[in-house]
């Protein structure tokens, strides 16, 4: 049976996943541009749609309310007790189901899933041997015409939250950065949750290889931040309506934008089998 670290696991259940998406600009804007995209390319409601590495339900629960039919994995005992409290709180539209699992052995028949999310597991995938195993199980529970948005981080995500978060210097922190850019492992060699945990920071151009390679045809690569996330001055555009309207037409219109993709946080892939 599959399982995540032990470091990977004891982060996230020190650390608040559930309020991430919300409790900042920074959050509020991947959760609303992952939605955006995501709206984009499913299928339309009733459809199966499986969210794996789901954590605690932030977007099987937006999905469920929407009509779809939503199954939630996730390898971390806590988000699974998050997940269920939260459909319990829409229980006209609860969470088909919520399962402990791993994307690299998914429980579901092939050919079963209209759409398949791995919006957390494969940056926790250090290995590429480890994360091609993770898309290809996507690929075989996938009916034919299946749509797969997958989550990546970018590369030099570490570097740029520096200088918005003013650790350049701390040595710690640059030493990380420094391992980053040169292997794309990222590693907390300290205690402290601020500097993550186990990850792989993919190049976007590597990511959307990956996709290709477990056999999915690749749609696009975007991103979902842009280099939005990078500004402090957004904190204060995001709260009125019309600015926050034109933060995201602006992401929108670079999103696919080749020279600045590994600005963004985060990328999202989108493939079809």
């Amino acid at each position: 049976m599959y399982q995540l670290s032990d470091e990977i696991l004891s982060f996230y259940r020190q650390t608040q996943e559930s309020k991430r998406l919300t409790n900042n600009v920074q959050g509020q804007i991947e959760f609303t541009r992952t939605q955006e995209i995501i709206t984009r390319y499913l299928p339309v409601p009733p459809a199966v749609v499986l969210d794996i590495g789901g954590g605690s339900g932030p977007y099987a629960c937006w999905l469920a309310k929407a009509g779809y039919e939503v199954h939630l994995v996730d390898p971390v005992d806590l988000h699974i007790e998050q997940a269920k409290d939260a459909s319990n709180q829409q229980i006209e539209h609860p969470i088909a189901s919520i399962s402990l699992g791993d994307a690299r052995a998914l429980r579901f028949a092939s050919m079963s899933a209209d759409a398949v999310l791995l919006l957390g597991p494969l940056y926790h995938l250090i290995d590429k041997s480890e994360r091609l195993l993770a898309l290809r199980e996507t690929h075989r529970v996938l009916r034919k015409g299946g749509v797969m948005v997958a989550a990546g981080i970018s590369r030099f995500a570490s570097m740029l939250h520096s200088f918005f978060d003013g650790r350049l210097r701390t040595p710690v922190h640059m030493d990380i950065v420094q391992n980053d850019l040169e292997t794309g492992y990222h590693r907390n060699p300290t205690e402290s949750l601020k500097y993550f945990t186990d990850a792989y920071l993919h190049r976007p151009e590597e990511f959307s290889s990956e996709v290709v390679e477990a056999g999915f045809q690749h749609q696009a690569t975007l991103a979902v931040e842009g280099p939005a996330w990078l500004f402090r001055s957004v904190e204060s555009y995001w709260t009125d309506p019309e600015q926050r309207a034109m933060v995201l037409d602006m992401i929108r219109k670079v999103e696919a934008e080749p020279s600045i993709l590994g600005m963004s946080a985060h990328v999202l892939a989108i493939g079809t089998k």
